[in-house]
């Protein structure tokens, strides 16, 4: 920190070479990639497990959404949404401690160590989830239901089943891998307010304490893995691309 500005950038670009992030000013000792690699598990067996579930009902709502348009499925699916789009999540995780941990008892209010000191943190996380690609696979999927090759293959005889099962909803998938990179990488850098609400001791735990306490080490190497991980999903999502969608695969090899 007695160095100027210029070299101090240098060194700890010599550090990330080695993946030597610094140590903590807050913690006398303790690295930074070691925090990092000590709680980010954490965060990810709660968020992953969250947005794991979430996209799968997700997805599940988005589909009855598209093929119920105009019904009473739909409606619900969007009502769910809309709550799931507006209501903050520490309004959520309030309620959730509230009616299951101090009025039926049935689960603690916050903590860590247990299996179900994961249960509504999970339910919380989840719950955004589940609006997003409910939204985003019924708009996707309406949108795919039109295109020409749906109406031929429905001219050709094949069953509602087939044509949804085989044409519709592996195009409409698209949209939900766009945004799901952002979504693991939302597991990490968007939980802060869960992990903080429930004392789970995750990365997002620590880096509010660390803006908090001018940890400027910590906050810098933790800055360092987010984004880290955002470019890496964002090949992840490239390739997934290619596997769902053979066009994009054929226009590069071209």
């Amino acid at each position: 920190m007695d160095k100027p500005l210029f070299t101090q950038y240098l060194i700890y670009l010599k550090g990330l070479l080695h993946f030597d992030l610094g140590e903590s000013i807050l913690y006398a000792g303790r690295s930074v990639a070691g925090e990092i690699a000590r709680t980010s598990p954490i965060s990810g067996m709660v968020g992953g497990t969250a947005l794991i579930i979430g996209t799968f009902i997700g997805v599940l709502l988005g589909i009855v959404a598209a093929l119920k348009k105009n019904q009473w499925p739909d409606y619900i699916v969007m009502f769910i949404a809309i709550l799931g789009a507006t209501v903050p999540v520490f309004v959520l995780a309030s309620l959730m401690q509230y009616v299951f941990a101090v009025k039926l008892g049935w689960l603690p209010a916050s903590g860590w160590g247990k299996a179900k000191n994961m249960i509504l943190p999970v339910i919380t996380m989840s719950f955004s989830s589940i609006a997003t690609y409910a939204r985003y696979i019924k708009s996707s999927m309406l949108d795919t239901l039109g295109q020409d090759y749906v109406l031929t293959a429905r001219a050709k005889g094949l069953s509602e089943r087939k044509i949804i099962t085989r044409h519709v909803l592996r195009n409409s998938l698209l949209p939900a891998v766009t945004i799901f990179s952002s979504s693991v990488v939302g597991v990490f850098t968007g939980a802060f307010v869960t992990e903080r609400m429930f004392s789970i001791p995750g990365i997002g735990f620590y880096y509010v304490t660390s803006i908090n306490n001018n940890d400027y080490s910590m906050v810098l190497g933790t800055t360092v893995f987010y984004a880290l991980l955002f470019i890496v999903m964002q090949f992840v999502v490239d390739f997934v691309y290619m596997i769902l969608d053979p066009r994009i695969r054929v226009a590069s090899d071209k």
